[in-house]
């Protein structure tokens, strides 16, 4: 099996400090520094720079992060395989996804799987899409959830094309009464997100000529669509995103269509049983979910 050294470099890396990373692994923190210290002088160089608050990898640590965090899937995989030869429901899957597919897809996936798979663990990590794509290279993720264009080096499968609209106040409504042109969002102002701006909906907003002075940020989409009630500006959200939320406010279509498109990512090499059953679960929950408009295979 694989050293456990190589386990307590990738926790060192996730926590960002030694200390944290010994709480996760119910060790002591001396432990993990005397650990790391043996895997540098195994290897032949630094693995972290040490600060007062904290640790960062070096250039070479980070080179030889992928292939740890192989070997640790690798061994995974070996694990899970050999308890599916014995009849066993065992294992991990390690999901990364953003906010909307959290609170939208996830919960019904999960129940469904966990139906079937229970002794089977499934583990969540939200965060942005460029992180979640980059965690599904490193490995540190199974499967992660993102839209279109990717730009790591993974398996990218389109599943939904997701609108987006205009948010308003309740007391707007555009001059043509159906939908938002260029001449009702004329000095307007937009609350996003902040990653949001990169995406698709700069395309959008680009279209319309809204300038980045015009923009103010919010933490999450809840938030948005508190501070749009507030009359405090127009927000721009996919349908996912509109699903669970509250507020009065009015949802308008815009002129032009504007879709984002959202994927599943997975890394190229095979999966471990665990995450592959998942795969299927997802595929068959967003086959039941869209039906003709799911763009899987």
């Amino acid at each position: 099996m694989a050293d456990f050294a190589y386990q307590i470099f990738t926790e060192v890396v996730q926590q960002k400090t030694f200390v944290a990373a010994a709480g996760r692994l119910n060790i002591t923190p001396s432990a993990v520094s005397h650990a790391i210290s043996q895997l540098e002088t195994t290897l032949g160089f630094p693995l972290f720079i040490r600060y007062r608050t904290g640790v960062e990898l070096t250039p070479d640590g980070s080179t030889i992060l992928p292939v740890i965090q192989d070997i640790l899937n690798k061994e995974a995989q070996l694990q899970q395989v050999a308890d599916s030869i014995q009849g066993l429901n065992s294992g991990l899957v390690r999901l990364g996804a953003f906010s909307s597919v959290c609170i939208n897809w996830l919960p019904g996936i999960i129940q469904a799987f966990k139906k079937r798979y229970p002794q089977v663990e499934v583990e969540i990590i939200q965060g942005t899409f460029p992180e979640i794509a980059r965690q599904v290279r490193l490995g540190t993720v199974d499967i992660g959830f993102s839209t279109l264009p990717v730009e790591e080096n993974v398996q990218v499968e389109p599943v939904a094309a997701d609108t987006i609209r205009c948010v308003t106040p309740a007391d707007f409504q555009p001059k043509n009464g159906q939908f938002v042109t260029g001449a009702d969002i004329q000095d307007q102002h937009f609350i996003l997100q902040q990653a949001d701006y990169d995406g698709d909906t700069k395309k959008a907003l680009d279209r319309y000529n809204v300038t980045p002075n015009s923009l103010a940020y919010s933490i999450d989409d809840q938030s948005i669509l508190s501070m749009v009630e507030s009359g405090l500006g127009f927000g721009i959200l996919p349908d996912l995103a509109l699903q669970k939320l509250v507020g009065n406010v009015n949802i308008y279509p815009f002129s032009e269509t504007f879709r984002r498109t959202i994927c599943i990512l997975t890394r190229k090499e095979t999966p471990a049983p665990a995450p592959a059953h998942f795969l299927h679960a997802v595929r068959r929950y967003l086959q039941e979910t869209y039906g003709s408009d799911y763009l899987g295979a």
